[in-house]
Parts: C-alpha cells; structure tokens; sequence
C-alpha cells in the first residue's frame, strides 16, 4: 500500500454526490435505535431456539435483558437529553426524537412480552422437566419454609435496610439497575399508610436453593426476592404489611466528557463523571404487573417519570438475575466447553518430549506473519504469551500497549508491571472513558503507574480504541519491532466468548507504522502519514473512499468488482452512499453486520447488489474485516484488511482507530474461508431486508450436516480448528 495522507486522498479520491442518488436521505437510511432493537430481537430468538442446549437458551433472555439495560442508559438516555435540551430536529432518516422514543417503546413492550412468554410457556417448563424447579414461597411444605425462614434471619435480615419514607425522612437514592421493594404498611388499626423501600441486596445470590431434597437431579430454587417479601414482618414489627411492589430503575449513562479537558486532568474528570453518572437522570421503571398503583406512582413522580417511562412485564423483574440459573453445574444442558487450539506454528511438535519448550514465539514471527482467530485459537498460548515473553526476555528493551477494556486479573497489567520492574521501557495507554469500564481502568492506571510504568491517556478530544502492542528487541547489531495488531480488547474473559481477530508480524512497514502511532497516543506527534495502517481519525476514511472507488471503475471497465465489509455496527451515512453508488455500478457488495445496520439493501435502483447479513449464536462476532476485489476475480488475491474500527461516525472522525492490510497468502486464506462460511450460514444467519426488518435463514433440505448451511459458523469454524 502506497503513503497517504487524509487530505490528499480526499482531493484524489472521486466525490460523491449524495444529490445524485435517487432517493431522499430519510428513504436512504433506518434508525440506528430501531434497527439496534431488531438486533436484540435476533438476540431473543436464541431463547427460543430450541436446538440450543437448555440452559444456552436461559442464557440468551439474560443477555438480550442485559442489552436492553445499556440500551436504555446510552441510548434511551441521550434522547431524553436531546429533548430535553430543546434539540428535536429530525435526523437524517426523518425521525424526530420524540418520534424515535414512542418508536422504541412500541417495540420494547413487544418484545419483553415475548420475552416473558418464552420464560413461562417454554423455558421455565423445560426447566422443570430436567430437574430445575423454580419454586414460589406458597409451593414449599411447612418444613421447607421453616429451614429458609432461618436462613432468612441468618443470612439476609441482617443485610437488609428499610428506609421510610415521612416528614423526618426524604425519600431515598435508588441506585442504577438495582432491585427493589416498595412496601406501604400502616400501623394496626390505623390507615395512616407508610411508604418504605428496601433495595434486595446484590451481594447475595438472587436464587436460594431450598434444602432438604437428597435426589441429586432435582434442584429446587427459590427467588430472593420471595423469601425476602415472605419475612416481612421481621422487617416491619407491630405494622401491618399492606402491599408489597417489587420495580426496578435504570438511569442514564449518556454522560458526555468535555473532550476538551487538559489529558493531564482527564483521571480525576473521569472519576467525577462517574460520580455524576450514579446520580443521573431515571430513564426506566419496571415493575411486575400485580404491582400496587400508589406506590408505581409514588415512586415515578418522585424519580420524575412519566406513564410512557413505565414498563410492566411478567416473569422476573430482572432477568439479568438469569445468569445464576445458566451458571448451574448441569454440563448436559450446555454446550459442549470449547478448548482453543493452539495454533500449530506456535505448538511444540507433536513428536516432541515433554520438556521441549513451544517454539520461540519472536523466531516464528521472524519467519512469517501469524494471522489468530480467537476464541477458536487460543489467546492464552498466543497473544498472552507474546506480551509475557517480551517481558522476561532480556533482550527486549521496549514494551507498549493500548488498554480499552481488559480482565480485573489482567495477565497483561502484570505482564507490563514485571518488565517494568525488570529495568524495560513500558507505556501503556489506558482509554479512562470506555463505557462502563471507566472505574476498572482509573484502577488499572494507578496500578501501572505505581509499578514504574509510563501511562497515558491519549489524544485530546479523541478517544482511543485502537487494539495494538509493540515489542523493540535487540537482535544482532540493531533493534528490531515486533507488533500485535487486533480487533479485540487485551481481555482474557471475552477472549472466550468473542470472535476477534490478531495479527502477529515483524513487518517493518508496519511496525514502523505502529511506533508512529504509539508516539501519537503517547506524546505530541502530529503524524499524519503512515505506510501501511489506515488511522483514525487522519486516514482511515480517505484510504476506505479510494479503495471503494477502484471498485467502481473496476465495474465500470467490466473487472472484477467486490467489496466484502465484517464489522459490528454500519451508521456512517457518508459511507454508506458511496457504497449505494458503488451498487449501481454495478459493485457485488456483502455487508456481514452482527448489530445495527443503518444501510438498505435491495432497494431497486439504489441498492440492488447490496446484501447484509447478521450472524448471531455461540459466540460474540466481534472480529471487523474488510476486502476489495482490486480487480481479481480468486477472492485471496485482491486487498485483505483487519482491524478495530466499525463503519460508524464515531469510529472514523472521533476515536484513534487502526486497521492493517494483511499480505500473507495463508492469512488472507483464512480471512477468506470465514467470510465463506458466513456467507454460506444457514444456521445462525439472517437476511437483512430494505424495510429495516431481519428474516432469518433456515438449512436447505439436503444440506450435508457438517456444511456451513447446516452446522453454521460457530460449528464449522471449530471443527475446522480441531482438524
């Protein structure tokens, strides 16, 4: 790949008009909110997949419940902000907020009613009848109530704190995404009614199994909350309980930074936004529908809601709680664990004694590029063990890596401390405004720095989401770079659950590259031009426009034109109409979009060899990809790219993102058999349609079982691994 720079490939590149395509902006693009909720839809239909293990599907109405909780705290939350800060005009796609909110609504009710039928009708039975109870306090004899009534008073009455609610008592902070109980209650022979709330504490297992039964297939499991709302008397003595509303609130977390802040000020903001955060506006309340009226209204007009705020569904009140049930040791109702394989390049020899150590990591990425594919090769044995052996190594006399998110017991954190504490220069960027993760790496930064290591906090106003290391060893005469470039966060856990993608290389246009970016995100530089990477927010967009107009001439020369993008969520509006001039063209475009998707595919004469298809099962698909024909027709041989940007706004114009060319022939390979087998999906694939709407595929009659269209990704992928 040629040297570039944002401003010359924006003047190179042919401009597209958007007038001239033949559709309006609001008939070109959905909402991204509404198509994020058709998303969570696919979500909630692995619940009712009845070809997943039991407990998987228990899984499944969790997360989409869990989805639905951040959901409302960014997106819920930053709608309410819009409005109430008077911004209501309509977005591109013709909505207004108001109009968007009402939208959301109307779906989420929809969807949540599936949701508690899939628990009721299907789930909760099927529970049942392999040995899994879960019980109400009215089901359990005279003995069981007994035993738990102890346990009540041994391990939760002392845990639990009623606050009143009266003249002497304002009413109390109710914290985000907790779980609570409104209870009025009124003194014997009076009807001078009490407001109290008693928030069900999260240290505590949300299930409590009910002793007593030896049959070791049956588990019977009593909800929290119902032993606590059975025991109320030991709470509320000499006042009568009359009404008992179990709700839950979420409050926005659309806390805009000031990207302005001075970066040597940027912790201690971080720490006071989150303070904020915890104090911010309610978005949400959920409540059961044998809820008590006066106390739902109390409440809202207290946290200053409205009737449209309120949402009542049947089943748990937190279905996050769900999780606990998926987590019980019933491995016949699960899938079958995954052990990652270590990629045979990096394996010690088959034939090999047990003491023979793996290869020396640095001489095999001497030798070649190696292209990783987790969670189906193991992180552990290859990214882990790349940072780990930097740090012992003597030679090495540099370290440097980015943090958006990793473990709480992070091997890298300890990685970096060792080789810090060994004498090696050690940098870590530490991204203090991933959401939700903000708290764990103000932590992370104190640590490091207490350590020796060099810590900073990138870019002023941009927020850096770039996945890389780099190693600077001494070999020979001179230094050499190594680099691991991914499409993942340094995450240990989500390592397991997510499809990310890493390349391991020694390239030195690359690695030069790299060394640049890092002094970028670390210091002052202003580079501008790199020979290999496509950076954010300086290049990334101007090199994606060239690449997808030499699709379009190709196509319009009679070559072969194909553009083939894998990524989590497609917004950029500007992008999107390239590719709607690139369809008419006459370019073959494939999106593979696991979340929302703002682009609409098949409308004729805008967007006729646009498809989209979304892949949702086992595992996360979180790995982005990108490929351009470039003129060839045998897919290995045109442009292969990978990297941590999506194809939204955000990620072009205001984040530190890298994406990296691969060159190796068995890499580009391998990138394409993925794509292959996604596209090939009947299993866990759906067909993205121009009205904003998913349908899902189903296996062809016939379909060999170990194909793709009958086993799927996930299935396929591991079977290939293994094999």
């Amino acid at each position: 790949m040629s040297r570039d720079t944002s401003k010359s490939d924006e003047e190179s590149s042919s401009a597209i008009d958007p007038e001239a395509l033949p559709m309006p902006p609001e008939e070109r693009y959905t909402n991204r909110d509404l198509s994020w909720l058709e998303f969570n839809r696919r979500v909630l239909a692995q619940a009712a997949d009845t070809g997943l293990p039991l407990l998987e599907r228990v899984k499944f109405l969790a997360i989409f419940s869990s989805n639905l909780d951040e959901f409302f705290q960014k997106r819920v939350g930053l709608l309410r902000g819009r409005i109430a800060a008077g911004v209501a005009r309509p977005k591109p796609d013709g909505l207004t907020p108001q109009h968007v909110l009402s939208s959301i609504r109307d779906v989420v009710v929809e969807l949540q009613e599936e949701q508690a039928r899939l628990w009721h009708d299907e789930v909760s039975p099927a529970l049942a009848k392999a040995g899994i109870h879960i019980v109400r306090h009215d089901d359990l004899s005279e003995d069981e109530r007994e035993q738990l009534g102890d346990y009540f008073r041994i391990n939760v009455f002392p845990i639990l704190t009623p606050l009143s609610v009266d003249p002497g008592h304002r009413f109390p902070f109710i914290s985000n995404l907790s779980e609570n109980l409104g209870v009025i209650v009124t003194p014997p022979g009076s009807e001078e009614r009490s407001f109290a709330r008693i928030k069900i504490p999260d240290v505590l297992s949300r299930f409590i199994r009910v002793p007593g039964d030896d049959d070791p297939n049956v588990t019977k499991l009593l909800p929290l909350d119902e032993l606590i709302v059975n025991n109320l008397d030991d709470l509320f003595p000499g006042l009568d309980v009359r009404s008992v509303t179990p709700f839950r609130i979420t409050r926005n977390a659309a806390i805009e930074l000031d990207e302005d802040e001075d970066v040597d000020d940027l912790l201690q903001h971080v720490e006071a936004e989150l303070h904020l955060r915890r104090f911010a506006k309610a978005v949400r309340l959920e409540v059961q529908p044998e809820h008590a009226d006066d106390v739902v209204e109390f409440v809202a007009d207290e946290l200053g809601l409205a009737d449209e705020d309120i949402y009542e569904r049947r089943g748990p009140l937190e279905y996050t709680d769900l999780f606990q049930l998926a987590d019980l040791e019933r491995p016949d109702l699960k899938h079958t664990p995954w052990v990652p394989v270590v990629p045979q390049v990096l394996a010690a020899p088959l034939d090999a004694p047990p003491a023979m150590a793996d290869p020396d990591i640095f001489a095999v990425i001497r030798e070649r590029d190696v292209l990783l594919h987790h969670p189906y090769d193991s992180f552990t044995a290859t990214v882990e063990r790349f940072v780990a052996a930097a740090a012992r190594d003597p030679d090495v006399l540099a370290i440097k890596q980015t943090i958006y998110r990793t473990s709480r017991d992070s091997p890298f954190v300890a990685s970096m401390i060792r080789a810090a504490e060994a004498g090696k220069q050690v940098a870590c960027l530490v991204e203090l405004r991933a959401r939700f993760d903000e708290s764990a790496n103000v932590r992370f930064a104190r640590q490091l720095e207490k350590h020796g290591v060099h810590v900073a906090y990138g870019v002023i106003g941009l927020k850096t989401h770039c996945k890389c290391s780099l190693v600077v060893r001494r070999e020979g005469s001179g230094l050499r770079c190594y680099a691991h470039l991914g499409t993942g966060n340094y995450h240990s856990k989500t390592a397991q659950l997510y499809t990310d993608l890493g390349l391991l290389t020694c390239n030195p246009a690359i690695t030069d590259d790299v060394v640049s970016l890092f002094n970028l995100l670390t210091g002052r530089s202003q580079q501008t031009e790199y020979n290999e990477l496509l950076v954010a927010p300086t290049t990334m967009r101007a090199r994606f426009n060239k690449l997808i107009d030499r699709e379009i001439k190709n196509a319009q020369k009679g070559r072969p034109a194909r553009i083939v993008a894998k990524f989590n969520s497609f917004e950029d509006r500007r992008i999107a109409d390239r590719l709607y001039a690139a369809s008419r063209a006459g370019v073959q475009i494939t999106l593979i979009v696991r979340g929302f998707c703002c682009v609409r595919p098949g409308v004729p004469g805008l967007s006729d060899n646009i498809r989209v298809i979304s892949v949702i099962g086992r595992f996360l698909e979180h790995s982005r990809i990108f490929h351009f024909a470039d003129g060839e027709e045998a897919p290995e041989n045109g442009v292969w790219l990978m990297g941590s940007a999506d194809w939204m706004y955000r990620n072009l114009n205001n984040r530190v993102e890298s994406i990296v060319p691969v060159h190796d022939a068995s890499a580009k390979r391998r990138l394409a058999r993925i794509i292959e087998v996604m596209v090939r999906d009947h299993r866990n694939a759906w067909d993205l349609q121009h009205d904003g709407s998913y349908i899902q595929r189903f296996p062809p009659n016939g379909a060999e079982p170990d194909s793709p269209e009958a086993a799927g990704t996930f299935e396929t992928l591991m079977h290939e691994t293994r094999s």
